[in-house]
């Protein structure tokens, strides 16, 4: 018998939801899954993106954020919001044509808090993935993503260098 995609969420305040993610990434790849890892709402290149690459991971990412949602104007606002929609629908349609194994849907849950996504697009996509696994990571997941959810970790933060100034360090926070 054939087993349906399950979803992840990784939530919470703490470091570790992406790292997470792209573990989980480079295990299913390693086990000869074909793996798509999609970035919301990040601007930058981190360094973990170039070695997915490397593996043969698709990566595909909102290019055009330049900075946090509050600090945004309405067009840049406007024009964050268009490139996280054409990202979601890439998915959606790698989804409805079971083009990969697993999804990585990094910081969706932001990009849903933020008003870029809407809620019942994310519930209608894992109500429809299929056998495509999906992973999901960011804060605050509305408590119908969670009731669909088959995982969910919590990544809760007791301490960390940021509290000292300790700016984010290229190779573990970046």
């Amino acid at each position: 018998m054939e087993q349906l995609g399950l979803t992840h969420i990784y939530t919470g305040n703490g470091k570790g939801k992406t790292t997470a993610a792209m573990g989980l990434a480079v295990r299913a790849k390693g086990a000869g899954c074909r793996v798509l890892v999609t970035q919301f709402l990040k601007g930058q290149e981190t360094s973990e993106l170039e070695p997915l690459r490397q593996l043969g991971i698709e990566v595909r990412r909102t290019e055009e954020i330049k900075k946090f949602i509050p600090y945004m104007t309405p067009e840049e606002r406007e024009n964050c919001q268009r490139d996280c929609i054409e990202l979601f629908e890439y998915v959606q349609n790698s989804v409805k044509e079971q083009r990969y194994d697993l999804i990585i849907m990094d910081e969706v849950l932001d990009a849903v808090g933020s008003g870029m996504i809407p809620d019942q697009s994310l519930l209608d996509l894992v109500d429809s993935q299929g056998h495509t696994e999906l992973v999901l990571t960011g804060r605050n997941p509305s408590k119908e993503l969670q009731e669909r959810a088959d995982y969910i970790t919590l990544m809760e933060a007791q301490k960390h260098p940021y509290e000292k100034g300790v700016q984010a360090r290229l190779g573990i926070e970046n």
